[in-house]
């Protein structure tokens, strides 16, 4: 099946490519860099690297912790990191700058998986979440180089997406080392997925471990002092298309009530951010940008975050935090970064990528769900009215996130086994 598996994924390569250019019409990143999509870079001349594949950007913020344990536990070792997406790259080079190398991951091709394998030499492969690449899998074990997935999760939409190519996925989980799980849950899946029990071990999830960058409950207090302490602030994090939209409905619901309230609008992509400030434009609010006027004024009813790895500070200054790719069955994304800060999480019905998480902060009182642009409003503008069910929200929610750390070092330790075979 592997040799089927190969001739497809040649035959659609020169779809992928067009992809490419088509996404670089609207991000121009995306038409950089294409040789090392294929294998071809210029490795600064080392051996026995430690490699850590984050797909994007969410991928790359719950593996911070573990590349910065890395860095500090084996610091004469080389860090190779590897992306699929522009944004996951940007986040490396904002995170790490030349602390490690980085390098896109080549497409699934084996020349292209060999030349990459051979150039950068790893001593060990660690590739987060939820990424299964058969031909990398494979020459891996070829070179005798030892592979670990690690906060790994498999959604039951992922399972399901496996199902056609379950014997393929069978045989590249028998050539990874181990699957250190975020739950039990996920542990499951992967043992239906073909993965052997003696295999699979249950860490928990690294996004708990996630730090929270200096200075940025100082500085979400300084904004706040800018725009206004009494002042209701409530945020939609990690919008898709779609969400805009629905997060713009509810900020005029929410107006009706409270008219001095502010929007803090983060869309998910940098492609989206100026389609975004149109939509707000286009329905009368005021505006203001990230790249414009830099931060709202009092006149301003909705402030656009248009620029990457800044939300931690504007969760630290909203009252309230909506997480998307909720609304719309993307997934949703990472609620770990407003409970930390003790803000209450909205989410829309659609969050199968953190439902283990997204549950326990429900079961515990740190996030509510919505069904939809009108029950968003509605929940936020109860939520700015009631400060005690605020605080009692937030405070749950950082407790999870407290309660929960602990997954790097466990991961850690099962690194440090490996590389002492």
């Amino acid at each position: 099946m592997r040799y089927l598996y190969t001739l497809a994924m040649f035959l659609v390569t020169p779809l992928l490519v067009l992809r490419l250019l088509a996404r670089g019409v609207r991000s121009r990143p995306y038409h950089r860099r294409w040789p090392e999509r294929f294998g071809f870079f210029d490795p600064p001349g080392f051996s026995g690297s430690l490699w850590v594949h984050a797909v994007s950007v969410g991928e790359v913020n719950a593996a911070e912790p573990l590349i910065k344990a890395l860095r500090r536990d084996y610091p004469n070792a080389p860090l190779v990191v590897t992306t699929v997406t522009p944004t996951g790259t940007a986040r490396v080079h904002q995170l790490f700058g030349d602390s490690v190398f980085h390098v896109y991951l080549p497409y699934d091709l084996p020349y292209s998986v060999s030349r990459f394998l051979k150039k950068i030499r790893p001593r060990l492969a660690l590739i987060v979440e939820t990424e299964i690449w058969p031909n990398l899998y494979f020459a891996c074990r070829r070179r005798g180089i030892p592979l670990m997935i690690v906060n790994a999760r498999l959604s039951e939409r992922s399972l399901r997406g496996y199902a056609p190519l379950r014997g393929l996925a069978r045989s590249a989980l028998r050539c990874v080392r181990l699957i250190a799980a975020q739950s039990r849950t996920d542990a499951a899946r992967y043992r239906l997925l073909g993965a052997t029990p003696e295999q699979v071990l249950v860490t928990g999830n690294m996004k708990f471990d996630m730090p929270i960058p200096d200075g940025a409950v100082a500085v979400g207090a300084e904004m706040r002092e800018h725009w206004g302490r009494r002042r209701p602030v409530w945020m939609a994090a990690s919008t898709h298309e779609g969400e805009e939209l629905a997060a713009l409905e509810a900020h005029l619901q929410v107006l009706q009530r409270l008219p001095d309230a502010l929007l803090l609008l983060a869309p998910r992509h940098p492609e989206r951010f100026k389609l975004a400030e149109n939509a707000v434009r286009s329905l009368g609010f005021s505006v203001a940008t990230r790249s414009g006027e830099g931060v709202p004024s009092v006149s301003h009813q909705v402030f656009v975050i248009d620029a990457m790895g800044q939300l931690m500070p504007f969760f630290a200054a909203s009252d309230v935090a909506f997480v998307g790719g909720s609304l719309v069955p993307i997934g949703g994304h990472n609620v770990l970064e407003p409970a930390a800060l003790s803000v209450p999480v909205l989410v829309g019905p659609h969050t199968f990528n953190f439902e283990e998480i997204t549950r326990s902060l429900i079961e515990h009182g740190g996030a509510e769900r919505v069904a939809d642009a009108a029950r968003l409003g509605s929940g936020v503008l109860t939520l700015l009215r009631d400060t005690a069910r605020r605080e009692r929200m937030g405070q749950a929610a950082q407790q999870v996130f407290q309660r929960e750390r602990g997954a790097v070092q466990r991961v850690m330790r099962l690194i440090d086994a490996l590389l002492q075979e």
